[in-house]
């Protein structure tokens, strides 16, 4: 049953999941610079002298991606090791480790050197892309454990278009919203949808473009995932996962608009702000899962060619 690998993958997800909410902390409460310009230590000490809320923030997050980072490659030697058969494992483990490196190795470089805005807002996107290696490799470690399994899918080639469209296409909402929160930009507009009173118009300034683009962005990603979800009811009842996996998206993208209005509607609460996150998070999560299915899919479909081929015909 290999129970190690079900808890190292457990913990590993929320592990991850944990550190994305925790970099989004940093960034609302502004506490990227609470250990001065020093990394590993805080200031270049073990324990500081003058200790404030931004440096405990800053440290925590710190020490967690240490522990985390030691977890999952744990999860990725020992997956490699007892299910490297699969060729989806061998893969999502360079994924999980390559990308949590990166993650760190940029944010060791905005302490040390700083990097601009539009540089920052990518760190959101790489950690986003570790987490879904982390939780698809979660998902096929409980597949081998006989307690969730999604082998017999089989996706249409209009589907599979628009789960790698809106997939790709979620990075760009996901970096349009990590450039609000880096460019203290989620007040700009103090009105929503619009941004002004709620009146049609241009943005005034570079704020306003990148606040009001975000907010289009998430809008599109709302309407394109309620239309996939429209033609999963209607043609894939008989395939639960499907079925089932766009109707999650929907409600995590809807949550994610309404989150994001009552960000704006609260002036940025801090509980609400990470719900945002939370939610953009799980729904990258799916996305990356529903695309996970496509060569499940294509495979299938050609298994099922092969043994209509091989059937004989009686004359």
């Amino acid at each position: 049953m290999r129970p190690h690998l079900k808890i190292l993958a457990g913990l590993s997800t929320i592990g991850m999941l944990i550190l994305l909410l925790g970099g989004a902390l940093v960034t609302k409460t502004e506490s990227g610079e609470g250990c001065g310009a020093s990394w590993p230590l805080c200031h270049g000490e073990f324990i500081p002298k003058e200790i404030t809320m931004e440096l405990v923030i800053e440290a925590s997050h710190r020490l967690a991606t240490g522990l985390v980072a030691l977890i999952v490659v744990l999860l990725c030697f020992f997956s490699w090791k007892e299910i490297g058969h699969k060729k989806e494992v061998k893969l999502l483990s360079v994924l999980a480790i390559g990308f949590i490196i990166l993650q760190s190795l940029i944010g060791a470089a905005t302490v040390l050197w700083g990097q601009s805005k539009f540089f920052l807002a990518l760190h959101f996107g790489i950690s986003l892309i570790s987490f879904a290696a982390v939780f698809l490799l979660t998902l096929i470690i409980f597949e081998e454990n006989k307690k969730f399994r999604a082998e017999h899918v089989l996706i249409d080639k209009k589907l599979k278009i628009h789960t790698i469209g809106v997939t790709v296409y979620s990075l760009v909402v996901i970096y349009t919203g990590a450039l609000v929160r880096h460019m203290n930009a989620s007040m700009i507009c103090p009105d929503w949808p619009f941004c002004h009173n709620n009146n049609i118009g241009l943005p005034l300034n570079e704020f306003e473009w990148v606040q009001m683009g975000h907010r289009l962005a998430a809008g599109l990603i709302f309407l394109w995932i309620f239309y996939i979800m429209i033609t999963a009811i209607r043609k894939y009842k008989d395939q639960k996962v499907i079925y089932y996996g766009w109707i999650i998206a929907f409600v995590l993208v809807l949550l994610q608009v309404i989150s994001g209005a009552f960000v704006v509607f609260s002036k940025v609460n801090l509980i609400i702000s990470l719900l945002h996150a939370l939610f953009i998070s799980c729904l990258f999560g799916v996305l990356s899962y529903m695309l996970f299915l496509i060569p499940r899919s294509s495979k299938n479909y050609q298994l099922q060619n092969n043994q209509s081929n091989s059937i004989p015909v009686n004359h």
